[in-house]
């Protein structure tokens, strides 16, 4: 490879040493670098260019931060055709599961194109309001709808494929990829699904009734939830960053989207060990 965009986080811990050591270790391979903005102003006299141009100029992007900034950088325009190389300067790091430790060793099987990626499922969610399209996003992790500070139960309508499957009551829900299903989903009882698994979770949050569990369904089921609570604060958010505001009669479509996120994986570790360091299994 000749030529790599990277895209950092300002905020992450040890950013600006870890990109003076990568640029400098990438001038001594002959690789030509490209920044964005905000990455430019963590170097000294870096050239940037803008987001959308870094994706069509470069052949891999590598990201410095966590999973939140790995997220963002999912939503950029022709990100879909690139491979991702995910660093962790954060804390939890599932998607950005490349080590400081890993990182050299990795970029040289790069190099040699000696690398594995795996191609993970994005949703694509749309908002309609009256009949019309108000918003659509392509999402990796999850898209949430639940309830303000001060909101009651709401009450969700939701179909699948046209068929009414429930009125879920309580403090909202999520729909999440098999990626997502180790963020939000998780943490409100949802299943871990393994990130190449062909499905999409429906996760209630605080259910009203108890008997209301989550849903694994097939990948390319539509789900359409309708919004029933008059005069309540909602919110659609999409993995944790875009923030939508609901209003009665709402609805939310999610699907499958036709973009899929291309990440490159550590050869000397497998998701099993991955989960058993984020998650701590096996620590009494």
């Amino acid at each position: 490879m000749k030529q790599l965009g990277i895209i950092a986080n300002p905020r992450a811990n040890k950013v600006s040493q870890v990109l003076t050591q990568l640029l400098q270790w990438l001038a001594k391979q002959a690789v030509k670098v490209i920044v964005d903005e905000t990455t430019a102003c963590l170097g000294d006299k870096l050239e940037y260019v803008p987001e959308e141009k870094l994706t069509e100029q470069a052949e891999l992007i590598i990201v410095l931060g966590g999973d939140g900034t790995l997220l963002r950088v999912a939503r950029l325009p022709g990100i879909y055709k690139l491979p991702i190389l995910g660093v962790n300067l954060g804390r939890l790091g599932f998607l950005t599961e490349i080590t400081l430790d890993e990182l050299f060793p990795t970029l040289e099987q790069i190099l040699k194109h000696e690398f594995v990626t795996d191609k993970r499922l994005m949703l694509h969610t749309r908002i309609k309001r009256a009949g019309k399209v108000i918003g659509s996003h392509h999402n990796l992790n999850d898209i949430v709808i639940n309830k303000g500070v001060l909101a009651r139960i709401i009450e969700l309508d939701t179909h699948i494929n046209g068929q009414y499957v429930n009125t879920f009551q309580g403090d909202g829900l999520i729909v999440s990829t098999p990626t997502g299903s180790t963020a939000y989903s998780l943490s409100a009882g949802g299943p871990i699904l393994y990130p190449s698994t062909r499905a999409l979770v429906i996760t209630p949050i605080c259910p009203h009734t108890l008997t209301n569990r989550p849903i694994v369904i097939p990948e390319d089921f539509r789900i359409e939830l309708r919004l029933k609570s008059e005069n309540e604060d909602v919110y659609l958010t999409c993995d944790g960053q875009e923030v939508f505001a609901l209003q009665f009669g709402d609805i939310v479509e999610v699907c499958k989207s036709e973009h899929s996120i291309t990440l490159i994986q550590p050869q000397q570790k497998n998701y099993y060990q991955v989960l058993r360091s984020k998650l701590n299994w096996g620590i009494r």
